[in-house]
């Protein structure tokens, strides 16, 4: 069997869909990204040989262990759960998908927090088994208020394993009643919820007969409607410099560029750019996108922009619109997931990665600390260990274009790093309002 046997749809015509699968421990968020493989025609062949042969397999005869197809790791097969974040890739004939499938675990809401840091949308699965009164699970409830912090544009509600309660629409209203409470304390604007059963396919890919009172789509052909924002930013072009390139010749073949991907909006030929930190300024005479030359580069592009004179642009510098008024700063607050085993240590330096730019910064202070079981933030003026969430002050060594992460992710997402074992300490999320 052909893994997937669509043709890809055209460039630029739908784009992609980058997803994650969250919730608690046995909800069915492995099983239910292994439906929507098979049943898009995006397994091989030899991979159903393999999970069928699988002394880890649990499914009944005649049956897929579909949660297989994603949990890679023995440790993952052995104990029936999801350890780390798997990602997995499929199409259909209307939009091309990135699934991450994360981990239920409260230990692992680092690796949650991970999968969902590059996401437009996510499922959040419910157990209709385990709410059969309403009553969300602690993990629901983690999951939805960082899919909120991390700003996802789509939040999905999949109430799984319906076929355990006859499919039964009493049971369904109470769990929408209780997420809709759960969304209004959390401030999240819209979300859909679809009624299905992984195991069974049932409201999957194909709108199932046992729930004539739903009159929604299943749940792919939900996920191929979802818009989607191309500019992910607030309309001001930022191009973090990877790699001078240096292009010998002769005559106008003899180039420097900068090269990298353009965020947040688009550029054209003539168009006035600042470089900052210095905050020289020039205009762009070329765009290539590798030996393509362009008139016009978008958001997600990566290109390489020569300028009409030769300035001093390295590595890590940061290119603006011309006339933005761009600010730099060297005090902010962000949010932070602390990711590293070792605890906050407010006396150590960490490296600060901002895009390409490195730099140091110290936290000046903890503020608060989210507390995921009453879904709010308290007064913290203690430490942050693994897996902790909280609003700090930093302070960088060097000025940085800082934008608040719900308007501009290309400045506004940045990662801390331990100077003394180069482990990667948090992930922060600036908030500038």
């Amino acid at each position: 069997m052909n893994a997937i046997n669509e043709q890809w749809p055209a460039s630029g015509e739908t784009g992609v869909l980058r997803l994650i699968t969250a919730g608690s421990v046995d909800d069915g968020k492995s099983t239910l990204i292994g439906r929507l493989l098979l049943d898009s025609k995006g397994v091989f062949a030899d991979q159903l040989q393999a999970i069928a042969g699988s002394k880890y397999t649990r499914a009944p005869d005649a049956q897929y262990d579909l949660a297989l197809l994603t949990d890679g790791l023995e440790a993952e097969r052995e104990q029936g759960i999801t350890i780390d974040v798997a990602y997995r890739y499929f199409a259909t004939p209307a939009r091309k998908f990135i699934v991450a499938d994360a981990p239920g675990h409260e230990q692992y809401t680092r690796n949650m927090v991970t999968g969902a840091s590059t996401a437009d949308a996510a499922v959040i699965l419910i157990d209709a088994s385990r709410a059969t009164d309403g009553d969300l699970l602690p993990q629901t409830k983690r999951h939805s208020s960082l899919a909120r912090l991390l700003g996802l544009q789509h939040i999905v509600v999949a109430v799984n394993k319906m076929d355990l309660v006859g499919w039964d629409k009493a049971v369904f209203d109470r769990i929408h009643a209780a997420y809709q409470d759960l969304a209004a304390r959390l401030d999240i604007p819209h979300f859909h919820i679809v009624p299905l059963s992984a195991l069974s396919g049932d409201n999957v890919v194909q709108r199932s007969e046992r729930t004539p009172w739903y009159q929604g789509l299943p749940l792919l052909a939900l996920l191929e409607s979802l818009p989607l924002d191309p500019h992910q930013g607030n309309g001001q072009a930022r191009f973090f410099v990877q790699w001078v390139i240096r292009h010998q010749g002769s005559g106008p073949d003899a180039f420097r560029g900068y090269a990298g991907q353009l965020q947040g909006g688009a550029w054209r030929v003539g168009d006035a750019v600042q470089v900052l930190p210095s905050q020289e300024t020039a205009v762009i005479t070329r765009l290539l996108r590798g030996d393509q030359v362009l008139d016009e580069a978008l958001p997600g592009d990566s290109i390489t922009v020569v300028l009409d004179r030769d300035i001093d642009v390295s590595r890590g510098d940061l290119l603006v619109d011309g006339h933005a008024q761009a600010v730099l700063r060297q005090d902010f607050e962000a949010d932070l997931c602390w990711l590293d085993q070792q605890a906050l240590n407010p006396a150590r330096l960490y490296w600060l990665k901002l895009g390409s730019r490195l730099t140091q910064a110290r936290i000046q202070a903890v503020q608060t600390r989210r507390d995921i079981h009453e879904l709010r933030s308290v007064d913290w003026n203690g430490t942050l260990a693994m897996n902790d969430i909280g609003r700090v002050r930093l302070r960088t060594r060097d000025p940085l274009v800082l934008d608040d992460y719900e308007t501009q992710r290309a400045t506004g997402a940045f990662i801390l790093i331990d100077t003394a074992t180069n482990q990667t300490a948090a992930a922060g999320l600036v908030r500038t309002r």
